[in-house]
């Protein structure tokens, strides 16, 4: 009698789940072949890549290191391109220079306090990677920005500077040439995988 008091309950209960799933509006298509009912859904895109071979311990240890420092400034590319739409919003209301001056400097100051002592630490190699992934995230290389930024002889001086710690800030991003692990590794942490 308890054996068949517990299966009357449970049926019951799922039952009973079916019924608020179905009032609940779920809604999908299914089709009707050869007496089967089989549903129509779109899945998330899944993407297969084989496991890396590494040819030795120097190769691997290369590649560890580049997905560190791809990790590492790859959310501060991603600041970059927000803030750089915030920005220019902010300066396409400005009426003159001198007032377009005035918010990049503002902003220009309380960046640097926020982010400057972190970006102090970056290395030379993590720098190379940043300037590459800003031009993957906005779409112009560092040089355009600092010269539409703050104009011809500063991007001139900043470029001056980057070329003596062996930099380029015209550097371009290009995800199928030079950087296809970079932008290999930039897929992975986006879909969660690292």
């Amino acid at each position: 009698m308890r054996y068949i008091a517990t299966v009357l309950l449970l049926s019951v209960l799922v039952f009973g789940e079916a019924l608020s799933q179905i009032s609940q509006g779920l809604i999908v298509k299914a089709y009707v072949i050869e007496g089967d009912t089989v549903i129509l859904d779109n899945l998330p895109a899944i993407v297969i890549q084989e496991e890396r071979q590494f040819k030795n311990k120097r190769q691997a240890t290369r590649y560890n290191r580049l997905v560190r420092n791809v990790k590492k400034v790859y959310p501060y590319s991603q600041l970059a391109a927000a803030l750089l739409l915030k920005y220019n919003d902010t300066l396409m209301a400005a009426t003159d220079k001198r007032a377009q001056r005035k918010i990049m400097k503002k902003a220009e100051k309380e960046l640097w306090n926020k982010y400057g002592n972190e970006l102090k630490k970056m290395t030379m190699s993590q720098g190379l990677i940043l300037i590459k992934l800003i031009d993957r995230e906005t779409g112009s290389t560092s040089y355009e920005l600092v010269q539409d930024l703050r104009g011809s002889f500063t991007a001139f001086i900043f470029q001056g500077l980057a070329r003596l710690f062996h930099l380029n800030l015209k550097a371009s991003y290009n995800d199928d040439g030079e950087d296809q692990r970079i932008e290999d590794i930039v897929l992975l942490i986006e879909r969660g995988a690292i």
